[in-house]
C-alpha cells in the first residue's frame, strides 16, 4: 500500500470514509513529515501539533462525515487569522500578535471538517510575488532548494509539493496562488471575484485578492475549492457565481469527468509589454507548446490572439499595489524600522497618494477590466505561459531599490495580475519539466464564473501528461 502522503487528497478522503485511516492518524503522519522535512524547505512558519491532534479527535467524534473535508489536513497561510494562533504576516513588526477571532475563510475550512496543522510561510504582508522575508527562512523550491518558491502563497506551495500537506488554501491578489503553484509544479486555481463568499475580493482595494486552492491534481483543487464555497449543510453554495440556471453540481464533478470541447485562445502578450522589457524564456515557450499541441490533439479549437496595448494599466496597477501598503500598522519610526526596505518604500509611497490619484487608478483598472473581458470574450478559455522566466534563485530580487524590485516581479510574472484586475478565474497547470527537473506551467484564463470549464480542461490535460506522478527529489 502507498504511503499516506503519496495519496491524493481525494484518495485520502475516500480512505477516511472507509475507516482505513482516522483523522488523528492522518494528522500524526503529516506532522511527522513536517518535523522531518520543513527545516530545509521553509514551508511552515508555525506548527500547531497539539491543537491539530485535539482538532482531529474532535472531528472524529463530533463532525459529520458528510463534511466535504472531513479529517483532511491543511494549513493556514500566515496572512489569514486563526483565533489563538500567532499571525506573523511574514513581518518582524507583527511578532507576538495573536488574534482573538478567525478570518471567514479559516472558519469555512473548519466548518468543512478540515484539520489545520499550522501556518504556511508568506512574505511581508503578502506584498511581493516571492516568499523571502527577514522574519524567517525563505520558502525553498522542493525541486531545487537554491530556487525560490514564488509567492505570496509560497509556503503553501512548498508544503503541497513536498507532500507535507495534501493541499492548501492560498490567496491571490496579483498571482499569489498561481505563481508559486507554477514554480513548484502544482495546480493553482484563482477563482472568479465573488466565487468564494469567505474570501471574495469584494471590498478589497481594487477587488483584487481572492482565496483559492493549491493542489497536486485538478480534482484535489476542485475538492478544496468546493469546500471553500460556503460548505454549509454539506452542500457547496454557488449562488455567488455566474452559472446556468439549475446547475448546482459541485465543481468536483467537472474535474472528475473532464469532459467537453472548447474554443481556446493562445496568447503571449500581457498588460505590461509596453512598460517593461518582457522576455519569455525557452522553457516557458516549451510549456506553452506542450499544452497547445495536447489540446489540439484532443480536438479543441485553438486560435492565436493578442491584447491591445493600454498605457493606463501599468501606472494604475502600481498605484493600487502601493496603496495596499498604506494600512500597514507602523505608526512610529521604531515600528517602521522593523519593516523590510521594500515594504517601507511601499508604505511611504502608498501614504503619499492622494484620494484623486487612487480614484483615477481605480477608474483606469475598471475600464481595463471591461476591455480585457471584451477582447477575450469569443473564447471559452485563453492559454498563456504561467511565468515568463524559470523559477528565480533565492536572493535574486533587489531588497532595497523598490523600482527595480517591481520591474523584476513584472518580468517574472507578467501574465497574472491582469486576471485579478478583470476578476476572472484562472488555473495554472504544471505541464513541463526541464532536464534539470524544474517545472514550468501554463495558465488558462476563463470566462466570468467559468471555473467549471477550466477544471474540465485541466483534467483532460492532466490525464494526458500525468504530472501528478512527478515527485521532487528527497521527498
Amino acid at each position: 500500500m502507498a504511503e499516506l502522503h503519496e495519496l491524493t487528497a481525494l484518495e485520502l478522503w475516500q480512505a477516511l470514509q472507509r475507516d482505513e485511516v482516522t483523522p488523528s492518524a492522518l494528522a500524526e503522519h503529516y506532522l511527522a513529515r513536517i518535523e522531518s522535512l520543513n527545516a530545509g524547505l521553509g514551508a511552515f512558519v508555525t506548527v500547531t501539533a497539539d491543537a491539530a491532534l485535539e482538532r482531529a479527535r474532535l472531528v472524529e467524534s463530533q463532525v459529520p462525515r458528510t463534511a466535504p473535508l472531513w479529517g483532511l489536513p491543511f494549513a493556514d497561510k500566515d496572512l489569514h487569522l486563526r483565533a489563538g494562533v500567532q499571525a506573523g504576516f511574514g513581518s518582524r513588526l507583527m511578532a507576538g500578535f495573536v488574534p482573538e477571532e478567525s478570518d471567514d475563510l479559516v472558519q469555512a475550512l473548519d466548518e468543512a471538517g478540515g484539520v489545520s496543522l499550522g501556518r504556511t510561510n508568506a512574505p511581508e504582508f503578502g506584498l511581493p510575488s516571492y516568499t523571502e522575508s527577514l522574519a524567517g527562512p525563505p520558502a525553498r523550491n522542493p525541486w531545487n532548494t537554491e530556487l525560490g518558491a514564488g509567492g505570496s502563497s509560497g509556503g503553501a506551495a512548498v508544503a503541497v509539493a513536498a507532500r507535507l500537506l495534501p493541499f492548501a488554501p492560498g490567496s491571490d491578489g496579483g498571482g499569489s496562488i498561481r505563481i508559486p503553484a507554477a514554480a513548484c509544479g502544482l495546480v493553482g486555481l484563482k477563482p472568479s471575484r465573488g466565487r468564494i463568499p469567505a474570501f471574495s475580493g469584494v471590498g478589497t482595494v481594487g477587488g483584487l485578492t481572492v482565496g483559492g486552492p493549491i493542489a497536486r491534481t485538478v480534482t484535489d483543487a476542485a475538492l478544496l475549492l468546493d469546500a471553500m464555497v460556503t460548505p454549509r449543510g454539506g452542500h457547496p453554495d454557488h449562488h455567488y457565481a455566474l452559472r446556468a440556471p439549475g446547475d448546482d453540481e459541485p465543481l468536483l464533478g467537472y474535474a472528475v469527468r473532464g469532459e467537453g470541447r472548447f474554443q481556446l485562445g493562445v496568447m503571449t502578450t500581457s498588460a505590461w509589454d509596453d512598460d517593461y522589457d518582457i522576455t519569455i524564456a525557452p522553457e516557458a515557450r516549451a510549456a506553452l507548446a506542450i499544452a497547445t499541441d495536447a489540446f489540439a490533439a484532443m480536438g479543441h479549437g485553438l486560435e492565436e490572439t493578442a491584447l491591445a496595448p493600454d498605457p493606463s494599466y501599468a501606472p494604475a496597477f502600481r498605484t493600487i499595489w502601493q496603496a495596499g501598503a498604506a494600512g500597514i500598522p507602523a505608526e512610529t519610526p521604531e515600528q517602521e524600522e522593523l519593516l523590510e526596505p521594500l515594504t517601507r518604500w511601499l508604505l511611504h509611497r502608498g501614504r503619499a497618494l492622494t484620494a484623486r490619484q487612487l480614484a483615477e487608478a481605480l477608474t483606469a483598472l475598471t475600464t481595463y477590466e471591461r476591455s480585457f473581458i471584451r477582447q477575450l470574450s469569443r473564447f471559452d478559455a485563453v492559454l498563456t505561459p504561467a511565468l515568463a522566466l524559470t523559477p528565480r534563485p533565492v536572493g535574486w530580487y533587489d531588497k532595497v531599490d523598490g523600482e527595480r524590485n517591481f520591474a523584476q516581479q513584472v518580468q517574472y510574472t507578467p501574465f497574472t495580475s491582469m486576471v485579478n484586475v478583470a476578476g476572472l478565474p484562472a488555473i495554472v497547470l504544471p505541464v513541463y519539466q526541464g532536464d534539470d527537473g524544474v517545472p514550468m506551467g501554463v495558465q488558462l484564463i476563463g470566462r466570468p464564473g467559468g471555473e467549471a470549464a477550466l477544471l474540465a480542461l485541466g483534467a483532460q490535460l492532466e490525464r494526458r501528461i500525468r504530472w501528478q506522478d512527478r515527485v521532487p527529489p528527497g521527498v
